[in-house]
């Protein structure tokens, strides 16, 4: 089987896990990184033995060699990258949140307007087991319509040290919970009110955050995002989803609690199902969605777990909520 080449914009921690992970999948083959930083650069080449290496992207995207292109960067750098690798003509695999605004995002659909190449967001709680199989259970009326769903994502003051001056917790974190509530509903938000605070003033953006939707078919749909909780708290992160419906309810744990490993260094809790890396490969559900991507490429399959319009849709509703705390007010869509 030919292999796709892959170029990697971005080359922070989740920048390396998907060079990690592309270079597990065996019809992938990473032939290009780029990151500003010629010193980091260097280094992650090295580490990863790839050949070519740039610190424009631009001059990656003229590489007629390179048939996908990851952009793994900052929010805020996600829109100008994206619109340039699809104009490029390349397949474009986006980290999610989409964009940092609705106009950004609205750039990037236009693009797509213009190009038979494939793109996709990565949502990666769509490709989570426990999550895909709420969807199917959903789909097939098991529960019957839904009229609630209360989803927590909840993190260690520790964990998001890195991330409060880059990105909010509502707009980090709530995204995925409210991404997987308009899926499973196939509703739209019609109403919003949300409060926000931020407990460490040092930081940038707020790390707690409570939102209250309604949607257009009458349910409700409710995230909580804490980024504070305590360092000593028992575990890496506390994630659960309750859904219900007219004929039953669906419970979801995910707060990585099934593996914990105590040594003299203290409690921990390595990551066991996204992107673990077990005999020496990546595993896990980012594997999944990237050979999902992939595949589509290889079938000329456009991707449908996840749309562009479905990207952008979240976009809008987290900087609504966003917008109604910090106006104190309930906002109408």
């Amino acid at each position: 089987m030919e292999k796709i080449r892959v170029g990697v914009i971005g080359l922070g921690w989740f920048g390396e896990h998907h060079i990690d992970t592309y270079q597990s999948i065996p019809y992938a083959e990473v032939t290009a990184v780029c990151t500003r930083r010629k010193e980091h650069l260097d280094s992650i080449a090295a580490k990863y033995k790839v050949s070519k290496k740039f610190t424009d992207y631009k001059d990656m995207l003229a590489d007629k060699d390179i048939d996908v292109v990851s952009v793994v960067t900052h929010v805020q750098d996600h829109a100008k990258p994206a619109v340039d690798a699809i104009k490029a003509g390349k397949h474009v695999f986006l980290e999610k949140p989409m964009a940092n605004t609705v106009e950004e995002c609205d750039m990037i659909m236009d693009a797509l307007k213009s190009t038979d190449k494939f793109f996709m967001v990565g949502h990666i709680c769509r490709f989570d087991t426990a999550y895909a199989l709420a969807k199917e259970e959903i789909a097939a009326g098991n529960i019957g319509r839904i009229i609630s769903i209360h989803a927590k994502r909840n993190l260690a003051k520790w964990v998001t040290e890195s991330s409060l001056n880059k990105i909010s917790a509502l707009f980090g974190d709530g995204i995925h919970d409210f991404d997987l509530m308009l899926w499973y509903t196939g509703a739209k938000p019609k109403s919003v009110y949300a409060q926000t605070a931020n407990t460490r003033p040092e930081f940038k953006f707020d790390d707690i955050a409570w939102a209250m939707f309604r949607l257009d078919d009458n349910s409700f749909a409710i995230i909580e995002n804490i980024w504070s909780l305590p360092d000593n708290v028992p575990y890496a992160i506390d994630a659960k989803m309750e859904i219900v419906g007219t004929e039953g309810v669906i419970d979801i744990d995910n707060s990585g609690r099934n593996y914990s490993v105590l040594t003299k260094k203290g409690l921990s809790f390595p990551q066991s199902t996204y992107w673990p890396k077990v005999h020496n490969m990546r595993r896990g559900y980012l594997r999944e969605e990237m050979e999902y991507f992939l595949k589509c490429i290889l079938e000329n399959r456009k991707p449908d777990i996840i749309t562009p319009q479905e990207s952008r849709d979240v976009v809008h509703a987290m900087r609504m909520a966003e917008k109604s705390a910090m106006e104190n007010r309930v906002i109408i869509f």
